[in-house]
């Protein structure tokens, strides 16, 4: 067999596909800060599919605005294959993101996005993508994710767009997916579309990765993190997560549960180490800080969102848990 970026030489394992089409052509447009593990995560499999069945079912290319290198979220180079160009009628194209995605997508990626989905391509987002396609426009009425770490943040620059907490969806020519390894399962449903079950089976097992479904969440659910599946207390932590703009008194979150307070106040501390209000106020710091990162939003504005009365209440406490003021935090990484 003739050398072939895209088939490589395997070992033992093979399996054979009747194809003798063109490949399927995968474009992958790298952001300034994008995450590599979930990059690789998307090609990985593709490439694997090309060595199990001996063909080229897909190619794939990296693409940055200019063609020049761009530096990942873990600080490695990558040094793209092209910049961006009009793509063939059969690509699909993914914008690969990471951290800061307010601040990397740029307007001649934004233009092209919006051309290219215009003439018909298959566009994606991978780990916060997603940012990208809804500052794009693509986004309205579209089932789509983003990692969860940043969907706070999202719904606060796009409060009309609600990502879903599935590890990964697709909806018409819209695929996104949370990043990390929910790259893997995102594309092994596609090569399951193209080419059946037991090839994707096949390229799950050669990458030591045990599927998904669509609707698996991204996060363990509460009920593992706390150690607990006391309905209570996991509903009363849904609660404060569902109203940290308006707190919730101590009152209202055991009227809305229909217990008392010495028995609220027994469950956090006996799961928790710490009373229902401090776990409360937690979340709200955390939320904050989660904006102060990934969103524009000023100070101000982050009070409001997270239930401070004011900035003042938000610095004190951000630089109880933190050791730093929102201001001297943000413009420290400025």
């Amino acid at each position: 067999m003739s050398r072939n970026p895209y088939v490589q030489k395997g070992a033992s394992a093979n399996f054979s596909v009747p194809f003798e089409g063109p490949p399927e052509t995968f474009y992958f447009v790298l952001l300034p800060k994008a995450t590599m593990l979930a990059l690789a995560a998307a090609i990985e499999p593709l490439r694997i599919a090309n060595q199990l069945t001996k063909k080229q079912l897909y190619t794939w290319h990296t693409m940055t605005e200019d063609g020049a290198p761009i530096y990942c979220s873990n600080g490695l180079r990558i040094t793209p294959d092209e910049a961006l160009k009009p793509l063939p009628s059969n690509a699909h194209a993914f914008v690969c993101a990471g951290v800061e995605p307010e601040k990397t997508c740029s307007t001649p990626v934004l233009n092209w996005i919006r051309r290219e989905y215009r003439f018909g391509r298959s566009v994606g987002g991978i780990c916060t993508g997603a940012f990208a396609l809804a500052k794009a426009g693509l986004l309205g009425g579209q089932r789509f994710t983003l990692h969860w770490e940043n969907q706070p943040g999202f719904i606060e620059a796009f409060p009309s767009l609600i990502p879903s907490p599935s590890i990964f969806e697709s909806d018409g020519r819209i695929t996104t997916c949370g990043g990390g390894n929910a790259a893997i399962d995102m594309m092994l449903a596609l090569i399951e579309k193209n080419h059946g079950p037991q090839l994707a089976i096949m390229v799950a097992d050669m990458c030591i990765h045990m599927r998904s479904g669509t609707q698996s969440p991204q996060r363990s659910s509460h009920s593992v993190v706390i150690g607990s599946r006391n309905p209570i207390l996991l509903a009363a932590i849904e609660l404060m997560q569902s109203e940290l703009e308006t707190p919730l008194t101590n009152t209202d979150l055991c009227d809305r549960l229909g217990i008392s307070r010495r028995q609220l106040e027994r469950l956090f501390k006996r799961y928790l180490g710490q009373g229902p209000m401090a776990y409360y106020l937690d979340l709200r710091v955390s939320r904050a800080f989660t904006f102060l990162n990934e969103t524009n939003m000023t100070v101000a504005e982050i009070s409001i969102a997270t239930g401070f009365a004011n900035t003042s209440h938000l610095s004190r406490q951000f630089r109880a848990k933190y050791g730093d003021s929102p201001h001297s935090y943000r413009k420290a990484w400025s």
